[in-house]
């Protein structure tokens, strides 16, 4: 059975300009003086921020102590899904789904009392369909049927939101495998964007309008994915401020 495209998401009202205005502000970020050269330095502090963010988002800490030794469960769980980004990434783009249980195991780990239950979405016919369709939609060669990179991200993050499949730190597996399609995509290849500071700053909406992508109406579905642009832009001006940091220091 043939993938369902996502190209004709685009279609939606307002969508097709918030994809352009995201990947602008995204190609600005790239062509900073300090992201040229010295990129995997503002990669690697776009990284923790948004591992930090996205924690914060699920309840946990936000700050990592000076000793290094990070007891909070939500936010260690969130920072070793981020440091596994880069090796999961041929995964994510073969098999998305192996690539979701991974990213379960890191962030979960200190979470449940049952490991068996690590990496396991559960017992459902109707999620294993959703998240078989999904993973066919990521793994397609055809760029038609995944769409513009913004468009993806936001359809697996507002997916694995709503499936809330393996009944912990699903959130910050979502917001992991968002990041994934980002990068994986070609929209942000280096991963420098760091839209979970906006998910984190303006909770209330970010909840509202993930809400709205589980309804299934259309045209929730377009505020979604317009607000993940918005989100996507508010992560290049965070990215500007650490390249800014990185060129300054």
């Amino acid at each position: 059975m043939n993938n369902p495209s996502l190209s004709p998401l685009l279609e939606l009202p307002g969508v097709a300009d918030a994809v352009a205005a995201a990947r602008a502000a995204i190609d600005e970020v790239h062509r900073h003086p300090a992201n040229r050269r010295g990129w995997p330095a503002t990669a690697a502090e776009a990284s923790v921020r948004a591992a930090r963010a996205s924690a914060a988002v699920a309840g946990g800490a936000t700050e990592i102590p000076e000793t290094g030794e990070v007891s909070d469960p939500q936010l260690a769980g969130s920072l070793r899904a981020a440091e596994a980004l880069g090796a999961l990434l041929p995964t994510w783009q073969r098999a998305p789904r192996q690539a979701l249980a991974r990213l379960h195991v890191l962030a979960a780990a200190d979470l449940v009392d049952d490991e068996e239950a690590l990496g396991r979405p559960r017992t459902d016919p109707e999620l294993a369909q959703r998240l078989d369709v999904l993973a066919g939609i990521i793994a397609d060669p055809d760029p038609q049927v995944r769409g513009p990179g913004p468009v993806l991200a936001a359809v697996v993050h507002g997916e694995l939101l709503a499936l809330a499949p393996f009944g912990t730190a699903d959130g910050v597996v979502a917001r992991a495998a968002a990041r994934l399609s980002v990068i994986g995509s070609g929209l942000d290849p280096k991963g420098l964007v760091v839209p979970e500071v906006a998910y984190f700053r303006r909770q209330p909406e970010y909840v509202a309008a993930a809400a709205g992508y589980a309804d299934g109406d259309p045209d929730r579905l377009a505020e979604w994915i317009a607000y993940c642009c918005r989100a996507l832009e508010a992560g290049a001006r965070e990215a500007t401020s650490i390249a800014d940091a990185v060129q300054e220091g």
